[in-house]
């Protein structure tokens, strides 16, 4: 009576489904969600499920017709089935069963489960229903994002949740959050409250923003970036600015060596390492002006002498921009953390190098220093992906920047595409971990939050499929669209 069921319409696509015959499964007024026996630690993924599909939440009781079973199960293998697309699923990764009039989602860890019911949610927001079958589904990369720069540009605690939100739907886990610029530094601070914003964040918001990050299985990535871009810590340390031979201050760089501008910012570091308690930290790390200069060492003759007098008569003021980033590390680095820096922070040829285990953010091949991704990936970096030609959202599109399409990054980005629109080889793809879509609010006025909101839609829709799947998607772009319109 019934033909072999489709996929259901989702975004991301799943990787896996297995057909079946059947009417499928949707909610009914004696539907519920349940936790087996055991598996307690689900029981938020679970209420959420509820609420949203407006059916009952029956805790650990057993299962009935027409419910939806939620469960663990640690020993299920984290690699797909051989018939199943490649790639490398882990702790992420479910299985959604659909027959009898019943829906059970398991996984090896709570994460997959929760990415399970966020399939289950579209399937029927887009189609009515979940399809009969078997349904088996991970990501291909492990880091999945949005970034906002929220210092150039204050967003309130409420629109970052949103995001959150939307980005929980699109099986996105990071949310990178640059808050200290030139502009505006948008944290409440206790150990330096001078330098904070009038519009700026409580710390009692950002708390509430990382619990709801946490229940949905996203971790927030702080960022505070130095050496350069400390124009609104400066502003009210005007002694610790870089001043050029001339005398004359340069824009948002901190002299780095005064000892005295270290401790600030590691008293900083330290502050909100104690705020923010996830796995990642973003050191920075780009466009120190004091290396964009034609001739550093003639325009800082204070910092090439203490460069020389650091690492001997080849030594470099680039030495001490990575001696920077590497003493940073070091204060937050006792956390456990997995740190980043931006790829333009790692020079070549002096005496020092960028600690090796911080990943790289590679963002651009344009700034002066940038070396192309396949350097830091032969020397066996991790590589994340920002590529600017594709991933990066610039108010007012200054500097010959454009608004991204969600065409663009659907039909032609894929995690490989490092920098420009060429891929680096796939012997690569190991040490790509994934990427994420940034906003950044350079002219900050050109839009309001909702139009920013409304701007990054389909991109981040089209970025969120590239990183779950980077294959050529089976949908085409209109196709993508209409679906993207129907789920909201």
């Amino acid at each position: 009576m019934y033909p072999l069921s489709k996929a259901p319409a989702t975004i991301p696509a799943v990787r896996d489904h297995e057909p079946a015959r059947g009417p499928g499964w949707r909610p009914g007024p004696g539907s519920g969600v349940a936790v087996a026996p055991g598996d307690e630690d689900l029981a938020d993924e679970a209420r959420l499920l509820a609420r949203e599909l407006r059916i009952a939440y029956r805790g650990t009781e057993p299962a009935r017709p027409g419910d939806v079973e939620l469960a663990l199960t640690p020993d299920a293998p984290t690699e797909p089935r051989p018939a199943a697309p490649p790639g490398p699923v882990g702790s992420e990764s479910y299985t959604l069963t659909t027959a009898d009039g019943r829906v059970r989602i398991e996984g090896p860890a709570e994460a997959g489960v929760f990415y399970g019911t966020r399939t289950l949610k579209q399937a029927v927001r887009s189609g009515g229903a979940m399809p009969e079958g078997v349904l088996r589904d991970g990501p291909d990369r492990p880091q999945r994002g949005l970034m906002v720069d929220t210092a150039r540009k204050f967003f309130t605690a409420a629109w970052i949740e949103d995001r959150l939100r939307t980005m929980a739907d699109l099986k996105l886990n990071q949310f990178g959050l640059h808050f200290s610029d030139d502009q505006g530094f948008r944290i409440a601070s206790d150990t330096h409250p001078e330098i904070v914003s009038p519009q700026h964040l409580t710390k009692a918001e950002v708390r509430r923003i990382l619990a709801l990050a946490a229940s949905l299985h996203i971790t927030v990535i702080p960022e505070i970036d130095s050496p350069g871009h400390l124009g609104a810590v400066l502003a009210k340390h005007p002694g610790l600015q870089l001043r050029d031979v001339a005398g004359r201050p340069v824009p948002g760089a901190v002299d780095i060596g005064k000892p005295a501008a270290g401790r600030l910012v590691d008293e900083l570091l330290e502050e909100y390492a104690e705020l923010f308690d996830g796995a990642y930290w973003h050191l920075g790390g780009d466009e120190y002006q004091a290396l964009t200069r034609r001739d550093p060492e003639a325009s800082f003759p204070a910092l090439a002498a203490i460069a020389r007098e650091e690492y001997g008569p080849a030594g470099r003021i680039q030495d001490l921009a990575t001696e920077w980033i590497n003493d940073r590390a070091t204060v937050l680095r006792p956390g456990g953390r997995t740190l980043k820096a931006w790829n333009d922070g790692y020079f070549r040829g002096g005496r020092t190098h960028v600690d090796e285990d911080i990943e790289v953010e590679y963002w651009t091949g344009k700034e002066i220093g940038a070396r192309p991704p396949e350097e830091y990936l032969a020397e066996g970096r991790p590589v994340v992906n920002l590529n600017d030609e594709y991933l990066y959202y610039v108010l007012g599109e200054p500097n010959e920047f454009h608004y991204p399409t969600g065409q663009r990054i659907y039909q032609q980005w894929t995690p490989l595409v490092l920098r420009g629109t060429r891929p680096v080889p796939a012997r690569y793809s190991g040490q790509i971990p994934g990427g994420r879509f940034a906003v950044w609010c350079d002219l900050a006025r050109s839009q309001t939050p909702e139009q920013v909101a409304r701007g990054i839609a389909l991109p981040l829709r089209a970025t969120a499929q590239k990183l779950w799947d980077p294959r050529p998607p089976v949908r085409t772009w209109q196709d993508f669209r209409t679906l993207a319109d129907r789920l909201g």
